[in-house]
């Protein structure tokens, strides 16, 4: 056991941003350079192996600290090994089984250093960061292969192979935790100004709802949370109030064209096709096994077509087993967060699980390691309590010396 809090190494960092990298997929927009998906997928797969490889030789006494979140992952990885081991996704089943493993375990290695501080959350900033500057760069570059037709002039990632949705929700993560380190006094404006004015450029012209609806209502809650403890939160709340209001009514008809991307209501109401392949996929006939343990690890989607919603994702390949277990890790980080005393590391915890929570409707990942799933271990390391250091054992006290006349008498 520690003596005292173990300070994270600069390392640490490396790690988390290999786990970032991982994340990333394989699957996007055609970049300006073809890269074969076999490259990146070595790429991201070989980004993984090292963190771990990393994460180990930081951690050779294997010192975890005890945690809920990463509990739960594990447990999730019992229904998508006995999913995937009928192979009725294919072999892929098996090697995302072994992705999610060697995922769950990195964080288990790295959660010695979880301490309740912004560490991690500085970690996460630089990580996502990096990506949005090559996302800015293949911009530069190559404005028509950056806003390609077929995905409607929005923007993705022209250098490494991103998506809308994805760059989307890089740039409201880090909008959302940077606003809030300012607030809490963890940054100066212009490094925060450096980082929020392009990464809202980049939002805008993504123009993912699902991103802009989880970093507003986010922001709300976690600013909430810190009304009562800090005045720059008040203020803050106050005039982002005040702005959105004059917004609204000035720039009603120019925000409703932006959220609506030239859609009909029907197919805004139908969430861009999105209803339909839930319909089918509820629908399709299912085997008991099926039903609790899914049909394994797969690509998370139904009949050819994306699922795009963690909870029905999670019941296709993991089944009913999965679902309460991965409405149990949001449960757990809510119940705890709800229980810390108002801080900065609670209001980051409370952005990230409320951001995870709404974008899990409309976008899958929370079954698989994914982002959304490195989001959620950045809430369990904000809230995780910081280690009690263990006080020295005092040094014995020095004998009294015996005087000589003594020590002779003694002899004699």
């Amino acid at each position: 056991m520690d003596r005292a809090p173990a300070t994270p190494p600069k390392a640490v960092g490396i790690v988390w941003l290999l786990l970032g990298l991982n994340t990333l997929g394989s699957a996007g927009a055609k970049t300006i350079v073809q890269l074969p998906r076999s490259l990146i997928q070595l790429v991201t797969m070989g980004s993984l192996v090292v963190a771990f490889a990393l994460a180990l030789a930081l951690n050779v006494r294997l010192r975890i600290r005890p945690s809920a979140f990463v509990f739960l992952l594990t447990l999730l990885l019992v229904p998508s090994v006995i999913s995937s081991v009928h192979l009725e996704s294919g072999f892929g089943a098996l090697f995302r089984c072994t992705r999610l493993a060697l995922f769950v375990g990195t964080l288990w290695l790295v959660s010695r250093w979880w301490d309740g501080s912004v560490a991690f959350v500085r970690h996460h900033i630089r990580m996502y960061f990096a990506v949005l500057v090559s996302v800015a760069a293949g911009l530069a570059i190559s404005p028509g292969a950056a806003m390609p037709d077929l995905y409607g002039g929005r923007l993705v990632g022209a250098l490494w192979p991103l998506t809308p949705p994805q760059i989307g929700q890089y740039t409201a993560v880090i909008t959302g935790l940077t606003v809030l380190l300012l607030l809490g006094r963890q940054v100066d404006r212009t490094s925060a100004a450096v980082v929020i004015v392009p990464s809202l450029v980049l939002l805008a012209l993504t123009h993912t709802r699902t991103a802009t609806v989880g970093l507003l209502a986010g922001l709300a809650l976690a600013v909430g949370s810190l009304l009562l403890t800090s005045a720059a939160a008040r203020r803050f709340f106050t005039w982002t109030v005040l702005c959105a209001t004059v917004a609204a009514v000035g720039f009603a008809s120019a925000l409703q064209a932006w959220f609506l991307r030239g859609q009909s209501k029907e197919n805004f109401s139908s969430l861009t096709g999105r209803a339909k392949v839930w319909d089918a996929l509820l629908a399709a006939p299912r085997t008991t096994g099926e039903r609790f343990f899914g049909v394994g690890l797969g690509d998370k989607s139904f009949g050819g077509l994306p699922i795009d919603n963690s909870w029905l994702a999670v019941y296709n390949e993991q089944g009913l087993i999965g679902v309460c277990l991965v409405a149990a890790v949001l449960l757990v980080l809510g119940g705890v967060a709800l229980l810390r005393p108002p801080s900065l590391p609670r209001a980051c915890a409370i952005f990230l699980i409320s951001y995870v929570a709404i974008s899990s409707y409309t976008e899958a990942g929370l079954g698989d390691a994914s982002p959304y799933l490195l989001h959620l271990a950045l809430a369990a390391s904000l809230l995780a309590a910081p280690a009690a250091a263990t006080p020295l054992p005092a040094p014995p006290l020095p004998r009294p010396g015996v005087p000589r006349w003594a020590r002779d008498r003694e002899v004699s």
